[in-house]
């Protein structure tokens, strides 16, 4: 169980190795998300440790610190005060942002209610009443419609390549679908409906849901297909996944965010410095804005469990407030002319 995860679970405490078959099993977080716990949590206990004895944070010394043997006496004994220094320590010696200090505020506060509400083994959560860091409000970045155009004819106009119609299949779907780059590479081709109207995507937390496909998308997939199926005669065809790699394997995430800076760059559109999670950004935004689609429906085509989460794809864009400048029945006075 120990190789699923970035940290191996032998370098932990027992009770962290508890936690995490807890989240994995009964929550059923995925490895991903339960290798991100077990990141903070060993930076945390070894901060903990380096603090008391007297050792450097900033030293190579903190990453040699063995936290295996830390038992609940030791989980018991730490404090409030010492969780906001570890906060502190995160942000000016580690350069955490606000969001990197809220998921590690948040993983102990859950590690610490896994041992007082769900196995009663302390009485204290002493993250229970530290409020999370205050985000920085940014609006998402996204490419425009014909930003999102020019990357689509980029990819079309390459005649470099042998996986194009891959390549666009993959681009199309994060443009007009909005799925999680998590969320494509899990696709089999089981998921794809008979009639190619919509298909099944396992999102945060193992949880499913229904994404329908628009015309841009069946026939993206239409001309990929026949190209994905003629690869299986030739391999194993125990591989269930819709998009493969070169080595005809399900593509990983790191293939897909290569592919994606590769034509972002020949596109001109490099140096906007955009991820493939920005492309997700772009299909809620150009919903929203342009397509007028609902925010609450918006919310379940992404997969959001909270409304809030969606709203931030309804900030106003600068075409909006340029058009709203113009219709102050004040614009159109001008100054005295010269002549007057």
């Amino acid at each position: 169980m120990s190789k699923i995860y970035a940290v191996s679970l032998t370098e932990m405490p027992t009770l962290v190795q508890d936690f995490a078959a807890y989240k994995s099993g009964i929550q059923n977080c995925s490895p991903k998300t339960v290798s991100e716990y077990l990141l903070d949590l060993r930076t945390f206990f070894r901060y903990i440790v380096a603090t008391r004895d007297g050792i450097d944070p900033e030293s190579d010394e903190f990453t040699a610190i063995d936290i295996r043997q830390l038992d609940l006496s030791f989980m018991g004994s730490i404090r409030t005060s010492e969780i906001y220094a570890f906060l502190q320590y995160s942000g000016s010696v580690r350069k955490n942002l606000w969001a990197a200090k809220a998921r590690k505020l948040v993983t102990i506060r859950m590690f610490y209610r896994y041992l007082v509400n769900k196995t009663k083994q302390l009485e204290i959560n002493p993250a229970a009443e530290i409020e999370s860091p205050k985000p920085r409000k940014s609006l998402p970045k996204f490419l425009s419609l014909q930003e999102s155009l020019t990357l689509l004819e980029t990819i079309k106009n390459d005649r470099s390549s042998r996986t194009v119609p891959r390549d666009f299949a993959i681009v199309t779907l994060f443009l007009n679908c909005g799925m999680r780059v998590s969320e494509l590479v899990g696709i089999n081709l089981s998921d794809i409906n008979r009639d190619m109207k919509s298909l099944r995507v396992t999102g945060k937390g193992a949880k499913e849901r229904i994404i329908y496909l628009n015309d841009a998308c069946r026939e993206a997939l239409t001309e990929y297909l026949p190209i994905r199926m003629a690869d299986e005669k030739g391999y194993s065809s125990k591989e269930k996944a819709l998009f493969l790699s070169g080595q005809r394997k399900r593509i990983s995430v790191k293939t897909v965010q290569w592919m994606v800076y590769k034509y972002l760059d020949m596109a001109g559109l490099g140096e906007r410095h955009l991820s493939v999670h920005k492309l997700r950004h772009t299909a809620a935004t150009l919903m929203y804005q342009q397509g007028g689609v609902d925010v609450r429906v918006l919310k379940e085509i992404l997969g959001h469990e909270q409304l809030n989460t969606t709203q931030i794809y309804t900030h106003v864009s600068d075409s909006n407030m340029e058009e709203a400048m113009t219709k102050n029945p004040l614009a159109h006075i001008k100054p005295r002319s010269k002549n007057e």
